[in-house]
């Protein structure tokens, strides 16, 4: 039992219990050094991750490779950036308490878990950490009618989608007789072991993750829960989760299910597809940035489906491409958010952003390029990230598929360019409260990995690389 391995883990949740007790026994308002610690502790797990040697511990239910540390460094950075746009966000919506931060640790936590989860069972258990965590952070502007419903409806509907889970792990556990992910594989070799039992559980899986994903037709929850939770909150659940969704998702049907890939490539296309559509058109007609920002995602997980549904390594290496590029892509467009406020006010409208090209340029610019990028412009980041899982697609003769992608992609860009309209063309609306200087680190910092990504882009797609080939090598 090289309990090691899971170290990075052991010390952020020691990390977020330190910080809790901190909060509970400090006597002044503790809200900002609770975050700051927070961020701390967050540097030290990524050096941690970072400098691990790789393994299996705790009788292979915990496994430490590329795979994982590529996930759990995304991981790690959506967790800091969310922490870092709260800094003022909090303090200006008087939400500045110390649970903040211990529940983001904890969230990340359980998602840490779900990066090296190599047994059914881990990631069941990394996964509800998280859940908790996340429904209190949903909820956690408590006088806000929109945030307490949010919450609400984001744990019922989420309870749900663990149910789903849970039953196709039985099912899968039923048929193989073990939960490990490699030894399933083992057991489900030879395909007379397929019964329509199993696909069953393998649907279930499936529908049970694509809940975290908000794909469709689980994407209910999404535009609520967006526009709903606090703005750090939303940018935090439209990053990390995502990433460790992602993680779980990639890893189950690349080593548990890799034989049955003639049973699930239909179904992952059929969710791509769907998901890709709504997100283009459903967000066309939206008044509110952030439910724009939800059909967005909606859409943005349907292309990262594209590679899952290639099955090959260089489609899971173009999933893994895109899963990290949207982060940032995310994190710019929501840094802007967070600092549309007007006399104390936080705004959310669209025709809010009206004149901003003139009233704040360097925000506008930032806004510009996530928008750009989320539109898949070149030479920016958003267009590496389709790219790869385009190509992945006409590399495995899934042209329909492909070209679904393509237009769809051409449709979305209409409401991203119209918000870049709407910044530099409308009447310009009164100027914004001077910016907190926690959006404007995060929106310079994302906005010159959006904007520079080609300059980089080489050791990132080798890290991609190397994590594929730990699921398909």
């Amino acid at each position: 039992m090289n309990w090691t391995l899971a170290l990075p883990e052991i010390v952020l949740s020691i990390a977020a219990m330190a910080i809790l007790l901190f909060g509970v026994l400090s006597r002044r308002e503790t809200g900002f050094v609770a975050t700051a610690l927070a961020l701390g502790a967050l540097l030290l797990t990524t050096m941690l991750v970072i400098s691990r040697a790789f393994g299996e511990g705790y009788e292979g239910l915990f496994v430490v490779d590329a795979f994982s540390g590529f996930i759990k460094i995304l991981i790690l950075a959506s967790a800091a950036m969310a922490l870092i746009l709260s800094l003022d966000y909090n303090r200006q919506q008087g939400i500045a308490q110390f649970e903040f931060p211990v529940l983001v640790l904890f969230a990340a936590t359980g998602m840490l878990v779900m990066g090296s989860a190599s047994n059914l069972m881990t990631l069941y258990l990394g996964l509800e950490l998280q859940n908790l965590a996340l429904y209190v952070l949903v909820a956690f502007a408590r006088d806000d009618l929109r945030s307490s419903e949010a919450g609400l409806k984001f744990f019922v509907l989420s309870a749900l989608a663990s149910g789903l889970l849970l039953y196709g792990i039985s099912l899968a556990y039923g048929f193989a007789g073990t939960m490990d992910l490699q030894r399933i594989s083992e057991a489900l070799a030879d395909p007379a072991q397929v019964s329509p039992g199993l696909v069953v559980g393998i649907v279930f899986v499936i529908a049970g993750l694509a809940f975290k994903l908000a794909i469709v037709p689980f994407h209910m929850w999404t535009p609520d829960v967006y526009e709903g939770a606090p703005t750090p909150v939303t940018a935090f659940v439209s990053m990390a989760p995502k990433v460790a969704a992602f993680a779980v998702l990639l890893r189950t049907m690349a080593v548990a299910f890799e034989h049955q890939l003639a049973q699930w490539q239909l179904l992952i296309e059929i969710v791509s597809i769907a998901s890709m559509i709504l997100g283009a058109l459903g967000a066309i007609g939206q008044t509110n940035i952030k439910r724009l920002m939800a059909y967005s995602s909606i859409g943005h997980m349907g292309y990262a489906m594209i590679g899952l549904a290639a099955g090959t390594i260089a489609g899971i290496r173009g999933t893994l491409i895109y899963v990290a590029i949207y982060v940032f892509m995310n994190a710019g467009a929501f840094a802007v958010i967070v600092a549309m406020r007007r006399r104390g006010r936080a705004l959310e409208r669209i025709a809010d952003l009206g004149g901003l090209g003139d009233n704040d340029p360097a925000m506008a610019f930032a806004m510009a390029i996530s928008m750009f990028a989320l539109a898949g412009i070149p030479p920016l980041s958003g267009f590496f990230a389709k790219l790869y899982v385009f190509l992945a697609a006409v590399q495995n003769g899934m042209w329909a598929l492909a070209v679904i992608g393509v237009l769809t992609s051409v449709v979305g860009a209409f409401y991203y360019i119209r918000i870049v309209k709407v910044m530099y063309f409308d009447a310009a609306e009164a100027a914004f409260d001077p910016r907190p200087r926690s959006a404007t680190t995060i929106a310079v910092g994302a906005g010159a990995f959006t904007a520079l990504f080609v300059l980089f882009a080489a050791p990132i797609f080798a890290a991609a690389q190397a994590a594929a080939k730990v699921l398909l090598g």
